[in-house]
């Protein structure tokens, strides 16, 4: 079956929510959920697909738009390459032209029914936020790093990995558990770097993978959140290939902790990202005023150590 490549538009208002469309009556999957968008036509680039058919379709010129995911599909009738991108800013009055109807939908809250196939690993996709916290405790001390933890999580953090390969068993499970209890406190979802057995003692949402764990791997482990540290297209392949929520690639630039390994740099970053078809989040002296150039890179959101509690060493 040829494969059709198709641009897919995540439109997104600043309090979240984003835009699904119902397909109409006389076309394939009538009165199912969907993101906007349409085939890519002969000598169009994805985006230029984008633009056009959202003129077409809600009468709207868009002014910003950053590549995120691309999935391939296999339908009854047709295997379909998606190229998804989040439209963040645009001119005009939504005017729809192909659907029954249009509904802003929130990823954690979606109210309408059935959705496309292809889709349902895209709404959990959208539920991710695009900052990615990981401790520090070894370095900051157990008890600075739950106080600046607390002021984050009230802040608005809401995914968290603890990564302390410093403590010893003990104090890595007393804090552990004070960890957990912050993050249930204020909504925020928690990953264990490596340990399951851990993750399952204190009632984390899952693990965080190591790449040489990752790659021992054949089967996805059972959490409800699973990610990995991916350095290279085979780990990232390897993420993908046991569906992992998300993976976490670098060092897209030179860290202090890692000056021996070369970065990547983002136009490296950007070709892999592509081939994931996953979230992933940019990793390597990283920090939240690097979230435009992640996202124009096709990343998710950044991850990070220093700066997510704002200290200096």
């Amino acid at each position: 079956m040829k494969l059709t490549k198709v641009a897919a538009a995540v439109i997104q208002r600043s309090d979240g929510t984003f835009l699904l469309g119902q397909r109409a009556a006389g076309t394939f999957y009538p009165g199912y959920w969907e993101f906007p968008g349409g085939k890519v036509e002969a000598g169009e680039t994805p985006r230029q697909a984008l633009d056009r058919e959202l003129r077409e379709e809600l009468g709207i010129e868009v002014r910003k738009a950053h590549p995120w995911l691309i999935r391939e599909h296999h339908y009854e009738h047709a295997h379909v390459m998606l190229h998804f991108f989040r439209v963040v800013e645009w001119e005009g009055e939504l005017r729809d032209h192909v659907h029954s109807a249009l509904a802003w939908q929130l990823a954690d809250a979606v109210t309408v029914s059935p959705m496309l196939p292809a889709n349902a690993r895209v709404l959990n996709a959208l539920a991710l936020p695009t900052f990615y916290a990981i401790t520090d405790a070894g370095r900051m001390g157990v008890d600075a790093q739950l106080a600046v933890l607390k002021d984050a999580l009230r802040d608005g953090l809401k995914l968290v990995q603890l990564r302390e390969p410093n403590l010893d068993k003990s104090n890595r499970e007393v804090y552990a558990h004070a960890v957990v209890k912050l993050c249930r406190e204020y909504g925020a979802r928690l990953l264990i770097n490596s340990d399951e057995d851990l993750a399952r003692l204190v009632g984390a949402d899952g693990i965080h993978m190591p790449a040489r764990q990752l790659m021992e791997y054949r089967v996805r482990p059972e959490f409800s959140l699973v990610a990995a540290s991916c350095h290279n297209r085979a780990e990232l392949m390897r993420a993908a290939e046991l569906k992992l929520d998300f993976a976490v690639l670098g060092a897209v630039n030179s860290t202090e902790s890692h000056r021996d390994r070369l970065p990547l740099g983002w136009n490296e970053f950007s070709k892999l990202v592509e081939l994931s078809g996953m979230p992933v989040f940019a990793l390597g002296g990283m920090s939240r005023a690097d979230l435009e150039t992640a996202w124009q890179a096709g990343a998710h959101g950044v991850a990070a150590i220093r700066d997510a509690w704002r200290y200096s060493s």
